[in-house]
Protein backbone atom coordinates (compact mmCIF):
# COMPACT_ATOMS: atom_id res chain seq x y z
CA UNK A 1 0.00 0.00 0.00
CA UNK A 2 2.75 2.48 0.91
CA UNK A 3 4.76 1.88 -2.25
CA UNK A 4 1.63 2.13 -4.42
CA UNK A 5 0.63 5.43 -2.86
CA UNK A 6 4.12 6.87 -3.19
CA UNK A 7 4.40 5.81 -6.84
CA UNK A 8 1.06 7.53 -7.55
CA UNK A 9 2.64 10.71 -6.19
CA UNK A 10 5.66 10.41 -8.49
CA UNK A 11 8.26 8.79 -6.26
CA UNK A 12 10.76 6.51 -7.98
CA UNK A 13 11.09 3.50 -5.67
CA UNK A 14 10.87 -0.22 -5.35
CA UNK A 15 9.54 -2.57 -2.69
CA UNK A 16 10.41 -6.02 -1.42
CA UNK A 17 8.48 -8.48 0.74
CA UNK A 18 8.25 -12.14 1.62
CA UNK A 19 5.39 -12.95 -0.74
CA UNK A 20 7.64 -12.32 -3.77
CA UNK A 21 9.42 -15.03 -5.68
CA UNK A 22 13.05 -15.43 -4.61
CA UNK A 23 14.33 -14.38 -8.03
CA UNK A 24 12.33 -11.15 -7.95
CA UNK A 25 13.59 -10.32 -4.44
CA UNK A 26 17.19 -10.96 -5.54
CA UNK A 27 16.78 -8.75 -8.60
CA UNK A 28 15.33 -5.89 -6.54
CA UNK A 29 18.12 -6.21 -3.96
CA UNK A 30 20.70 -6.15 -6.76
CA UNK A 31 19.13 -2.95 -8.09
CA UNK A 32 19.23 -1.42 -4.59
CA UNK A 33 22.83 -2.47 -3.92
CA UNK A 34 23.99 -1.06 -7.26
CA UNK A 35 22.18 2.24 -6.75
CA UNK A 36 19.75 1.75 -9.66
CA UNK A 37 17.01 1.84 -7.01
CA UNK A 38 17.60 4.57 -4.44
CA UNK A 39 14.48 4.04 -2.31
CA UNK A 40 13.48 0.56 -1.17
CA UNK A 41 10.39 -0.11 0.90
CA UNK A 42 10.60 -3.35 2.84
CA UNK A 43 8.82 -5.41 5.42
CA UNK A 44 10.74 -6.77 8.42
CA UNK A 45 12.07 -9.37 6.00
CA UNK A 46 15.10 -7.09 5.49
CA UNK A 47 15.51 -6.11 9.12
CA UNK A 48 18.39 -8.56 9.41
CA UNK A 49 21.01 -10.00 7.15
CA UNK A 50 21.49 -7.35 4.49
CA UNK A 51 24.61 -5.29 4.25
CA UNK A 52 24.32 -2.38 1.85
CA UNK A 53 26.99 0.29 2.23
CA UNK A 54 25.19 3.31 0.81
CA UNK A 55 22.09 3.35 3.06
CA UNK A 56 21.98 6.75 4.75
CA UNK A 57 18.42 6.90 5.97
CA UNK A 58 15.93 4.38 7.34
CA UNK A 59 12.34 5.48 7.82
CA UNK A 60 10.10 3.30 9.96
CA UNK A 61 6.60 3.72 8.55
CA UNK A 62 5.43 1.42 11.32
CA UNK A 63 7.39 0.31 14.35
CA UNK A 64 8.40 -3.35 14.39
CA UNK A 65 6.15 -5.76 16.23
CA UNK A 66 9.18 -7.29 17.94
CA UNK A 67 11.19 -4.51 19.60
CA UNK A 68 14.40 -6.52 19.09
CA UNK A 69 14.03 -5.89 15.34
CA UNK A 70 14.24 -2.13 15.85
CA UNK A 71 18.02 -2.05 16.19
CA UNK A 72 18.39 -4.29 13.16
CA UNK A 73 16.17 -2.03 11.09
CA UNK A 74 17.91 1.21 11.94
CA UNK A 75 21.29 -0.51 11.77
CA UNK A 76 20.92 -0.60 7.98
CA UNK A 77 22.18 3.00 7.98
CA UNK A 78 25.49 4.36 9.24
CA UNK A 79 27.61 1.43 8.12
CA UNK A 80 31.34 1.38 7.46
CA UNK A 81 32.04 4.54 9.47
CA UNK A 82 29.50 6.60 7.53
CA UNK A 83 26.85 8.80 9.07
CA UNK A 84 23.26 7.72 8.93
CA UNK A 85 19.89 8.51 10.41
CA UNK A 86 16.58 6.90 11.17
CA UNK A 87 13.13 8.43 11.44
CA UNK A 88 10.13 6.81 13.11
CA UNK A 89 6.68 7.80 11.91
CA UNK A 90 4.73 7.06 15.09
CA UNK A 91 0.95 7.03 15.25
CA UNK A 92 -0.97 7.53 18.47
CA UNK A 93 -1.48 3.79 18.76
CA UNK A 94 2.30 3.28 18.60
CA UNK A 95 3.34 5.71 21.36
CA UNK A 96 3.48 2.87 23.89
CA UNK A 97 5.59 0.73 21.54
CA UNK A 98 7.98 3.68 21.07
CA UNK A 99 8.33 4.00 24.86
CA UNK A 100 9.00 0.25 25.14
CA UNK A 101 11.73 0.48 22.50
CA UNK A 102 13.32 3.41 24.32
CA UNK A 103 13.24 1.52 27.63
CA UNK A 104 14.55 -1.70 26.06
CA UNK A 105 17.53 0.08 24.45
CA UNK A 106 17.99 2.58 27.32
CA UNK A 107 17.78 5.54 24.97
CA UNK A 108 15.52 8.44 24.08
CA UNK A 109 14.39 8.88 20.51
CA UNK A 110 14.27 12.62 19.93
CA UNK A 111 11.43 14.35 18.14
CA UNK A 112 12.32 15.57 14.68
CA UNK A 113 12.99 19.33 14.85
CA UNK A 114 10.72 21.66 12.84
CA UNK A 115 13.78 23.24 11.23
CA UNK A 116 15.43 20.15 9.82
CA UNK A 117 18.87 20.80 8.34
CA UNK A 118 20.40 17.42 7.54
CA UNK A 119 23.16 18.64 5.25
Amino acid sequence: MLSEQMRKRGFDLDCIHGDMATGERKARMADFRSGRTRVLISTDMLARGIDVQQVQLVINFELPIQRENYIHRIGRSARYGRKGASINLVSEREFRAQEEIEAFYATKVRELPLNLDIY
